[in-house]
C-alpha cells in the first residue's frame, strides 16, 4: 500500500457481525490485537491509550460541516471521557465496517444519533466489566466519571488507559439494551467545541485532498469539451509532449453519461504547471454535438411556450381551483424563474490514484466514497474490493462531491501511467464542467377571499427531463411543495423539456429554489389581501399539529408556527420604525428535517443597491443541539450563502457554461455580509437533526420581499438585477 503524507499509514480497524443486527462497530478486540502496541483498541471506533487518551475514528467526510468533530462528540458523552482528552482519526471507506459514510442530504446527525451515542455507551461498559473482573466485584458497583472506573464502596479507581488492554475477549452488552445517559448529565452534548482540524486549518497544515503528496507521483489535468459531452475529434499530442517536464499524452474515448468518465484528453507531467502548459498546446478539436443547440434564450422561450398551452401532466389537483379563482375577492399572477448555480466550492476538483498488482488506491476529497468506488469499479472493469479509497478532507462541497467523474478521471489516468497520479482540475475545469443546480420556471395564479384565506394555488412548474413525465436531477419539486395541503384549492402542473447540461444537486438541493418562488408568491398574495406577512402565514398555517395524511410525510405546522412566532419576536417585526427605502422581509422553509423561519432587514440606496443590514433565524431541529457552536457558523454560513445565490447565476449558451471564474461568478465579499446574524433554537421533544441545509432556502426570500418592502418592486427572477431598484 502506498504511503501518502495525509495518510502515512492505513488504520486496521476490528469488526465482527454485532450480535443484535442493530447496529455497527460494537467487536471488541482480541487479546493479540490488544498486545500489539499502541493504544488498545476497545472496538470500532474506540481505542484507549495508555496516558488516558482516547482516539476516537470520525467515519464521514469532512466537507468543512463539522461532522468529524460532532460525531466523536457523541461517543465521548457516553463513553464519559473527557474532551480535552480526545483525538480524532478519519475512516477510511468501508462500509461494511461502519455502514453509511457520507456527507449530504443533513442526514449525518439524524442517522447517527442513536448508534454513536451506543457505540461510546458499550465502550463503557467493557471498560466496567473488565475494571469489575479485575477487582472481584458486580460490575453493577462501578461507576464512571472522566475517564476513570470508579467502585465507591472499596474506593478503589482504575483509569481507562490502565484497563483498555484487559477488554479484550470480553463479551460485549447488547446494545439495545446498554443505559444510555440522562441528558441532564451531557458534560460533551450541548456544549460548544471547536472544530478538531482548526489548529491546522489556520496555521496552513496539509489536510485537503490539494495537498496530498505521494513518492514517485506524476501530476495530471484533463481537458473536456466546452459543450457538455462532446468527444475529442482530434490533438496534438506530440505537441503536448513536447513541453519540458511533460511524460505523456492522450485521449480518453469515455461515455455518455457526465456522472462518470467524459470523453477527453489527458497530460500528465513532474508538475501540474508542465502538465498545464502541455494541455495549452493539444489544440483540441471537439465532436460536434446536440446540446450545443441549447441555451439560456432557448429554455426560456420554451418555457413561455409551456406555460401559453396545455401542461404535460399534472401532478396534484385538490378542490376546485378554476372555481377557486373565480370567487377569489382578489387574484394575483406571476411568472417566477430561477438560474442554473454552480457550487464553487473553494477547492477545485482533485483526486490521487495509484493502480498497482491490479489493485487501486484513491485519496479523494469525496462526499460519497462509496459511490465513488463503485464508479471506479464499474468504469474500469474492477472488483470494489480491490479498491482503496482515503477520505481526505474537502475544500467545500455543498453537494458538488457527491458526483464523483473527478475520482474516476483520476482513476482511468493512473491506470494508463502505471504510477501514482494527481489529477487537479483548474478553476476554469470546475465551473465550466459542474453538475449545476437546475434553473426553473413557475408561472402562478393565486387567490384569497374577503377574509384574507388563501382559497386557491395554481402553479405551473416548468422544469427539465425527458418525456415529461421524470426530471433531471435535482430538477423535480414534489406534489407536496407548501402550500400544498394548507389550500383548499390547490393545483400543480408540471412541463419539462430535454436538458444536456450536467444537474445535480447543492446545498438545499430544490428547496434553495423553491422557497424564493412560494415564500415570495405567498408574500404577494399577503399584500392582495392586505395582511401583514407573518399573520397571513400563520393563519395559512392554521392551529392543527399536523397537516396531510399520516402515510405520506404529514407537515408539522406546530414546529413550522413556533419558530415564525419565535423570529417575529425577536425581530421586533411591526415594532420597528425603519428609515427610507428600508424594509423588512419574512420567509419560512422546511427541508432536511428542519424548520426555519427568518427575517431580513434591507435598506436599498439610491442607485439601487440592496444591503442586508441583519438577518434574524430561528429554527427547530429538535431537543439538542449538540455542538451549538458548529450550528451556529452552520446556520450563519448557510445564510451568507444564501444571500450570495440571490446575485450568481450560470449562463448557458450554445451548450456551455459561459462564466469559468470568481470574476464573473462572485461569491458574497466580507464587506457585503450581513454586520448582524442573529440565531435562536426552538428546542422541541423530537430527536435531533442536521443543519447543513434546513437554514439556506428561507433566506433569499426574506430578503428580496424585504426589498420589495423597502421599495414597492418585487423580485420575480433571480439574480437580482440591481438597475430595476434604482430610486
Amino acid at each position: 500500500m502506498t504511503a501518502a503524507i495525509l495518510d502515512a499509514s492505513r488504520r486496521q480497524f476490528l469488526f465482527t457481525a454485532s450480535s443484535s443486527g442493530l447496529l455497527f462497530g460494537f467487536a471488541v478486540a482480541t487479546k493479540a490485537e490488544a498486545q500489539a502496541g499502541g493504544p488498545a483498541p476497545i472496538n470500532t471506533f474506540v481505542k484507549v491509550g495508555s496516558d488516558g487518551f482516547v482516539t476516537i475514528t470520525a467515519k464521514n467526510p469532512e466537507i468543512g460541516q463539522g461532522i468529524k468533530t460532532m460525531l466523536p462528540m457523541l461517543i465521548a458523552e457516553e463513553l464519559d471521557i473527557p474532551w480535552e482528552k480526545v483525538r480524532i482519526e478519519q475512516a477510511d471507506n468501508d462500509p461494511a465496517l461502519y455502514g453509511r459514510q457520507s456527507a449530504g442530504g443533513s442526514m449525518s446527525t439524524p442517522t447517527n444519533w442513536e448508534d454513536h451515542r451506543r457505540v461510546g455507551a458499550v465502550a463503557r461498559a467493557l471498560l466496567i466489566q473488565a475494571a469489575a473482573q479485575a477487582w472481584n466485584c458486580p460490575a453493577g458497583e462501578c461507576s464512571t466519571a472522566d475517564g476513570v472506573v470508579l467502585h465507591r464502596a472499596s474506593n478503589r479507581r482504575a483509569t481507562y488507559g490502565s484497563l483498555a488492554s484487559q477488554c479484550a475477549g470480553l463479551t460485549p452488552p447488547d446494545p439495545k439494551s446498554v443505559p444510555l445517559k440522562d441528558p441532564k448529565a451531557y458534560k460533551i452534548i450541548g456544549q460548544p467545541k471547536r472544530q478538531y482540524d482548526t489548529a491546522k486549518i489556520v496555521t496552513g497544515q496539509p489536510l485537503f485532498g490539494i495537498d496530498v503528496r505521494v513518492p514517485g507521483m506524476l501530476f495530471a489535468t484533463y481537458e473536456k469539451a466546452p459543450v457538455f459531452g462532446a468527444k475529442v475529434a482530434s490533438a496534438d499530442l506530440a505537441a503536448a509532449q513536447a513541453v519540458k517536464g511533460v511524460r505523456k499524452a492522450f485521449v480518453v474515448d469515455g461515455g455518455e453519461d457526465l456522472n462518470a468518465l467524459a470523453p477527453g484528453v489527458a497530460v500528465l507531467a513532474d508538475s501540474w504547471w508542465a502538465a498545464r502548459k502541455g494541455r495549452e498546446q493539444l489544440a483540441t478539436k471537439w465532436a460536434e454535438h446536440p446540446t450545443a443547440k441549447q441555451g439560456d434564450a432557448a429554455f426560456a422561450a420554451k418555457a413561455a411556450e409551456f406555460a401559453a398551452g396545455a401542461p404535460q401532466r399534472t401532478a396534484r389537483n385538490d378542490g376546485d381551483v378554476a372555481g377557486g379563482l373565480k370567487s377569489a375577492a382578489k387574484t394575483v399572477e406571476a411568472a417566477y424563474s430561477y438560474p442554473f448555480l454552480a457550487h464553487a466550492s473553494l477547492e477545485p476538483q482533485n483526486c490521487t490514484a495509484h493502480f498497482k498488482d491490479g489493485k487501486l488506491e484513491i485519496w479523494a476529497p469525496t462526499q460519497s466514497p462509496e459511490g465513488g468506488r463503485q464508479l471506479v469499479a464499474k468504469t474500469l472493469g474492477m472488483k470494489p474490493e480491490d479498491i482503496t479509497v482515503h477520505l481526505i478532507r474537502c475544500g467545500g462541497g455543498f453537494g458538488r462531491r457527491l458526483s464523483n467523474d473527478y475520482m474516476v478521471e483520476a482513476a482511468w489516468i493512473a491506470r494508463e501511467a502505471g504510477v501514482p497520479v494527481k489529477l487537479l482540475w483548474s478553476r476554469e475545469d470546475d465551473f465550466q464542467h459542474d453538475f449545476y443546480r437546475p434553473a426553473g420556471f413557475h408561472f402562478l395564479k393565486g387567490g384569497v377571499d374577503a377574509q384574507g384565506n388563501l382559497t386557491a394555488w395554481h402553479d405551473h412548474f416548468v422544469s427539465f427531463g425527458p418525456g415529461g413525465e421524470r426530471f433531471a436531477t435535482a430538477a423535480n419539486m414534489s406534489p407536496a411543495e407548501f402550500p400544498a395541503r394548507f389550500v383548499p384549492n390547490c393545483k400543480i402542473d408540471i412541463s419539462t423539456m430535454p436538458l444536456g447540461v450536467p444537474t445535480s444537486y447543492l446545498r438545499a438541493p430544490g428547496s434553495n429554489a423553491l422557497a424564493f418562488v412560494m415564500q415570495s408568491f405567498i408574500d404577494e398574495l399577503a399584500h392582495a389581501a392586505g395582511a401583514d406577512p407573518i399573520e397571513f402565514r400563520l393563519k395559512l398555517l392554521g392551529d392543527q399539529k399536523f397537516v396531510g395524511a399520516p402515510d405520506q410525510q404529514p407537515y408539522n405546522a406546530e414546529r413550522m408556527r413556533g419558530v415564525l412566532q419565535k423570529v417575529r419576536d425577536v425581530s421586533g417585526w411591526g415594532r420597528t420604525k425603519l428609515p427610507a427605502r428600508t424594509g423588512m422581509g419574512v420567509a419560512f422553509h422546511y427541508s432536511h428535517l428542519g424548520f426555519f423561519a427568518e427575517v431580513a432587514q434591507v435598506h436599498v440606496a439610491e442607485d439601487g443597491t440592496p444591503r442586508v443590514q441583519k438577518v434574524w433565524a430561528a429554527g427547530d431541529v429538535g431537543r439538542h443541539i449538540i455542538n451549538p457552536l458548529g450550528a451556529m457558523n452552520q446556520v450563519q454560513g448557510a445564510i451568507i450563502d444564501g444571500i450570495g445565490q440571490a446575485y450568481q447565476k450560470v449562463t448557458i449558451e450554445n451548450g456551455q457554461a459561459v462564466e469559468s471564474n470568481f470574476d464573473a461568478y462572485r461569491l458574497m465579499r466580507m464587506a457585503d455580509a450581513p454586520p448582524q446574524i442573529e440565531v435562536h433554537f426552538v428546542e422541541t421533544d423530537y430527536s435531533p437533526t442536521g443543519l447543513g441545509e434546513p437554514a439556506l432556502p428561507p433566506v433569499i426570500p426574506a430578503f428580496t420581499n424585504a426589498i420589495f418592502a423597502a421599495t414597492g418592486k418585487r423580485i420575480r427572477s433571480l439574480p437580482i438585477q440591481t438597475e430595476m431598484l434604482k430610486a
